[in-house]
């Protein structure tokens, strides 16, 4: 979502605050702003719309500053506009702020009635005048800070400066990420390490309740209660190439176009013969997958998708129950936990906010244990998590995620398979399963060569307001992830069912107007998905099938077509079926005109309720 940026440098620190708010434009926003001290002097520069703006702005009037703070916002409280993006000012106290403060509307009212006046519709107001209060008392800045989020109930991450104490920033986080970047006589903040990959890969990540304050000179860390806190410098091996374009119109492509070599590396060191390897899961893996009777998968969005998938795997494989729920809905029910149920996270960021809190609610609820899938390593889900299983996506530009998407399905797959080890899967079946998975990355690099049906049956979709995606068993998930992905960037209604449901309902959707996208591949389902598709083509619908290799699909070519997909096994399909959906998705936005890879009203990375 939000994104955050803070320097203090002996040189001067807008091009570096705008730079760092560029590599987070993936993240989604809608107005961005930047905050500079020269000596006492402030100067702030806000707009509506992309960091572009802003940087215009600076450009016809650069300024120096060895002291900032920058943001990219998504429209929270109030309304996308120049008076409510970031950063924040009151008397002395300039802000920017990551997060919702829930309890913002009572501390405005008596903010207020203490004679305070605001400029802005948004939550984040209130703690720049809440950090002037404390400063006005004689406070030091890292002083009023840690008062004035002492007040604050909701997730935050915030970075703070002072106009009358130039060269120190002071940041604090709960429920939000926040890093600090290490250089020789700068340092830095930020709500992502990509914004720091230009200037340093020395990092810190900071904790839940951290309050950190960065001089030129040092990095200090503290607890709320003011206490001294160690914590460890790492470097990052995201690299700069990894968040640029290269020879590729935009970052979905070429995310798309990476998934062979990204999910060979989540394959990469974790595949024997007949299984997986030792200790994949951590030290401690084997002994609790083991002692697991059932599992409760938890995530949101695509990686809800993904669990769903691992559903179908998990219990043909292991023969134990699992259960899939949205992160969102799952923390506020009273859930049911079976004695020795396992607890699955899944979230690319490791940041999702519900997911998050779901997680953090499985010690009172008496599970097993827990089992984080994210693709950064430094994230509160894999710090959290009692197990974990990186998928080494690398960096997702994009914010429609693709290779996130096939690289959580391929470590689920793995996750399935140590599953049905230690829990019967005869052993012929389990070696076979593993070939094919050792296969997936030259499975996936034939899906991609399906790009050009793909791209000229895009054109039967430009003018269209709505489509529908059908799938059996475990193309189910991935006929919703096409769905998802079509919506998201092409702005086309769309929506995925069963396709044994279709009389239920969706039935009455289908004419000559409404193009209907099945997936078949070649399993024990088809005969029964010919019928459903049967239903499609006598009301007149147009058809367009998405087969295995073999099926016998004929369509009438006036009224659609049959693209054949290289399966590469039936276990692994879910996966391979998915690159051409993303394909479709990708090149009908690409015919509409959107903007793919930040689609409207969307964010990457949902770290707010």
């Amino acid at each position: 979502m939000c994104g955050i940026v803070a320097a203090v440098a002996q040189r001067d620190v807008a091009p570096i605050l705008i730079a760092g708010l560029k590599a987070l434009e993936y993240r989604g926003y809608d107005s961005a702003g930047i905050a500079v001290l020269d000596g006492a002097h402030l100067r702030r520069l806000r707009a509506k719309g992309k960091v572009r703006e802003v940087e215009a702005l600076y450009e016809a009037d650069p300024f120096p500053g060895g002291t900032g703070i920058a943001h990219t916002r998504w429209a929270t409280h109030g309304a996308p506009s120049e008076r409510n993006a970031h950063p924040h000012a009151s008397g002395r106290a300039v802000v920017v702020h990551n997060g919702i403060i829930e309890n913002h509307a009572a501390l405005r009212e008596a903010l207020r009635e203490r004679g305070r006046e605001f400029a802005s519709d948004t939550d984040t107001e209130v703690i720049a005048h809440l950090v002037d209060e404390a400063l006005a008392q004689g406070k030091s800045l890292r002083e009023a800070v840690r008062e004035a989020v002492g007040q604050l109930h909701g997730a935050y991450a915030i970075a703070v400066l002072d106009v009358e104490a130039p060269g120190v920033v002071v940041g604090a986080r709960r429920g939000s990420p926040l890093v600090a970047g290490i250089g020789i006589g700068e340092h830095f903040l930020a709500s992502d390490v990509q914004a720091l990959i230009q200037v340093t890969r020395r990092v810190i990540y900071l904790e839940e309740n951290d309050l950190v304050e960065i001089r030129r000179e040092s990095v200090e860390v503290f607890g709320m209660d003011g206490t001294p806190r160690q914590r460890a410098e790492q470097t990052s091996e995201l690299s700069s190439d990894a968040v640029e374009r290269g020879e590729y119109r935009h970052y979905m492509q070429k995310e798309i176009f990476e998934q062979p070599r990204a999910v060979a590396d989540t394959l990469e060191g974790r595949l024997g013969e007949d299984g997986v390897l030792p200790n994949v899961f951590g030290v401690d893996g084997e002994s609790l997958l083991t002692r697991v009777r059932g599992l409760h998968i938890v995530a949101c969005g695509t990686s809800y998708h993904a669990g769903m998938v691992a559903k179908y795997w998990i219990e043909s494989l292991a023969r134990l129950p699992v259960s899939v729920e949205v992160a969102s809905e799952y923390r506020y029910r009273d859930v049911v936990v079976p004695e020795d149920t396992l607890f699955v996270a899944i979230s690319q960021s490791g940041e999702t906010a519900d997911t998050l809190s779901a997680l953090r609610e499985t010690a009172r609820r008496g599970y097993l244990g827990t089992l984080g899938i994210c693709n950064v390593p430094e994230s509160s889900l894999v710090r959290e998590a009692d197990l974990k299983l990186m998928t080494r996506a690398g960096p997702e530009i994009g914010v429609a995620s693709t290779k996130a998407f096939t690289t959580q399905l391929t470590a689920l797959a793995l996750l399935a398979l140590e599953l049905g080890r230690l829990h019967g899967l005869d052993e012929t079946r389990r070696r076979h399963l593993t070939a094919e998975l050792k296969h997936l990355p030259a499975a996936i690099e034939a899906a991609l060569q399906c790009e050009p049906a793909i791209e000229a049956l895009a054109e039967q979709f430009v003018h269209r307001q709505h489509a529908l995606f059908l799938g059996r068993g475990a193309q189910y998930p991935v006929a919703l992830e096409g769905a998802l992905k079509l919506k998201e960037i092409s702005y086309i209604h769309a929506e995925a069912y069963p396709a044994g449901e279709l009389k239920h309902g969706p039935l009455a959707l289908v004419d000559e107007d409404m193009p209907v996208i099945a997936v078949a591949p070649n399993n024990a389902m088809l005969d029964k998905l010919k019928s459903n598709l049967q239903e499609v083509r006598a009301r007149g619908g147009e058809l367009y099938v998405l087969a295995g290799k073999d099926t016998g699909m004929e369509i009438d070519a006036e009224r659609g077509e049959v693209i054949e997909v290289p399966l590469g096994g039936h276990f692994v399909a879910p996966v391979v079926f998915t690159v051409p959906l993303q394909l479709l998705a990708y090149h009908v936005a690409v015919l509409r005109g959107t903007d793919v890879d930040q689609p409207r009203n969307l964010a990457k990375s949902v770290t707010v309720e």
